[in-house]
């Protein structure tokens, strides 16, 4: 995809649009950074894959209370890690995070690295939460690009309503619209960022305030409806999902964190989707199954 001729025009109106609009989050605050430094990102990162700004908040500063290092998680089991991670969902990103902390400490002297190559190698970091760190803490110039940045470029760049199934692409295509300077190419990842987030949202979007719209394709075209051919995720209600966070919750609850097996009926009547879901969530290591008894792993 060649740069549009337009970029440095999309890269100063954003930026304006950016100082004067963007939310005021914790991981935006630069006293956020001085305390926590880059285990402060990596763990909102986290906590963010696929889970609302406003269930994150409350959890990510009780997390970084009780661990504000690297090393201080490390020293945590991880029942408790577990059992922090509360009802954030999916919570084998909490023994991910675990499990990075641990190498944080062992191969990095507890520093979280600066370079992508190197964060790619901790448990649980994929290609966004790599480059979000690299970007959002160390100031390095990345394409970071999420399910909002790949929604604005789809409408603004190629006019589609929604954008295509994730890949290698997308990098790419960021890649061409950033600003060569380090600190502007930062702003911009942000900014398209909150702009697909607040603005350029995938139902209603509010195309009267967006400070692109003079350039949007899908705008000029009429908005069509293009299609969306991203794999849509199971329903959550009755689903395995459900039975597992019911099972964890359980667990979480309970003295110790530990019941016997049998009282996992009175919290998920179905019993071939209880032991899936039991079966499942020891295959992932969020609990363990011995003696007539289920718990949080030690």
């Amino acid at each position: 995809m060649p740069a549009p001729t337009s970029q440095p025009a999309w890269s100063d109106a954003l930026s304006d649009w950016y100082g004067r609009t963007a939310r005021d989050l914790p991981w935006r605050r630069a006293d956020f950074s001085e305390q926590y430094g880059a285990w402060g990102t990596l763990v909102s990162e986290f906590m963010l894959q696929q889970t609302p700004v406003a269930r994150v908040i409350p959890h990510l500063e009780a997390w970084l209370e009780r661990w504000p290092t690297p090393a201080a998680m490390a020293t945590a089991t991880p029942a408790q890690v577990v059992h922090q991670w509360a009802n954030l969902g999916y919570p084998r990103r909490a023994l991910w995070l675990h499990r990075a902390a641990v190498q944080v400490v062992e191969h990095h002297d507890g520093v979280v690295p600066r370079e992508v190559s190197k964060l790619l190698e901790l448990s649980g970091i994929g290609d966004y939460t790599a480059r979000a760190v690299a970007v959002f803490h160390y100031g390095d110039r990345h394409p970071v690009v999420d399910t909002n940045t790949r929604r604005v470029i789809a409408r603004l760049v190629e006019g589609l309503s929604a954008p295509e199934p994730p890949s290698a692409r997308d990098l790419t295509r960021m890649s061409t619209l950033l600003p060569e300077a380090r600190a502007a190419s930062a702003v911009f990842n942000a900014a398209m960022m909150e702009l697909g987030a607040v603005v350029c949202t995938a139902r209603s979007p509010k195309c009267e305030v967006c400070p692109l719209a003079s350039d949007c394709a899908w705008l000029r075209a009429g908005q069509p409806q293009t299609g969306d051919r991203r794999r849509r995720q199971a329903r959550y209600e009755g689903s395995d999902r459900q039975a597992r966070g019911a099972l964890l919750r359980m667990l979480r609850e309970a003295p110790e964190h530990r019941v016997p097996a049998g009282v996992a009926a009175e919290h998920w009547p179905d019993g071939g989707q209880r032991d899936r879901a039991i079966d499942s969530l020891v295959a992932d290591g969020l609990i363990e199954a011995s003696d007539g008894e289920l718990r949080l792993p030690a």
